[in-house]
């Protein structure tokens, strides 16, 4: 059944990172090794169907291989790396508003239990999360890519089977993570919301007292729910941001270390060429030379 998946997602891959005409889908197809990437990943599921890729974040790791399901519930800046190529995977941008009309559907049993689709209540994991795809979750997810073979059916289907794919996932160890996604007022969504606020500001001077605020957090409960979510502390959090960001004008625009410094935020170009150096092994200027030298050579692209 993967076979049959991963042919699918290299018929339709043109790209390493394919946005297609299905609502919310992308396929990931990579056939020779890359070094390690900045990504920022957006809240969503993704089904890997050959191939294994590795991501760090903060003190956070964790690997992919063929056949898992790896959630990412909040944005979240990683390095990753494809440990296992080629690579072949279709992922579902999470919209917590299908999501929630999935869950009203599913009312409690006559007796008031939970509907059998949904795990019991228990401690919810925080941060990314992996667990195996069932027979019934590769068929689904087959159903759903293969709508690219007949785009005529994509209008009528495609919500559909995203739901199917949805119904399936709250079965698994997923489940308790996409049951607390469309609570507005969990630690959980308030970690999402205080992340999505640095993602808008990390150019800014920020402290972490107004991102509590933002958060509606104490200053330690955001501290020790920010770090148990992304494996970093918020100041962390847009650090990294601020070096991500500042590497890709570096690569892509004719410019200097101290001018991207400042557009990032940093007041010392020092302090910035510190920083940077301690994150990617090389000076801004080394780093981003080495970087043009493997694209000129191999012609793959660096997101």
């Amino acid at each position: 059944m993967l076979d049959e998946l991963a042919a699918v997602i290299t018929r339709h891959g043109s790209d390493m990172w394919s946005d297609t005409a299905v609502p919310r889908q992308r396929l990931v197809t990579l056939d020779e090794a890359e070094a390690p990437l900045d990504l920022l990943y957006e809240p969503m599921i993704c089904f890997v169907v050959q191939g294994s890729k590795s991501s760090v974040a903060g003190e956070r790791s964790w690997t992919a291989g063929r056949g898992q399901v790896f959630l990412n519930s909040l944005v979240l800046p990683v390095t990753a790396t494809f440990e296992e190529v080629p690579y072949r995977s279709a992922v579902m941008r999470l919209d917590g508003g299908r999501l929630a009309e999935l869950l009203l559907e599913l009312e409690p049993e006559p007796d008031g239990t939970d509907h059998p689709a949904l795990p019991g209540q228990g401690p919810v994991p925080t941060g990314p999360v992996t667990t195996p795809m069932t027979p019934e979750i590769i068929d689904a997810v087959t159903r759903w890519v293969r709508l690219l073979d007949t785009p005529q059916d994509i209008r009528a289907l495609a919500g559909r089977f995203e739901m199917e794919i949805l119904y399936r996932l709250l079965g698994t160890a997923l489940g308790p993570i996409l049951r607390h996604y469309t609570l507005a007022d969990s630690p959980a969504a308030r970690i999402r919301t205080a992340a999505r606020w640095i993602c808008a500001r990390f150019a800014e001077p920020l402290t972490v007292d107004e991102i509590a605020a933002t958060a509606h957090m104490s200053t330690a409960s955001l501290h020790r729910n920010f770090k148990a979510a992304t494996g970093m502390s918020p100041l962390r959090f847009q650090k990294h941001l601020r070096l991500q960001e500042a590497r890709r004008l570096l690569l892509a625009d004719d410019t200097t270390a101290a001018l991207v410094a400042e557009k990032v935020g940093y007041v010392s170009a020092t302090q910035f060429n510190r920083e940077y150096r301690r994150t990617y092994g090389l000076p801004p200027g080394q780093d981003t030379a080495r970087l043009r030298d493997r694209l000129t050579d191999t012609g793959t692209r660096v997101v």
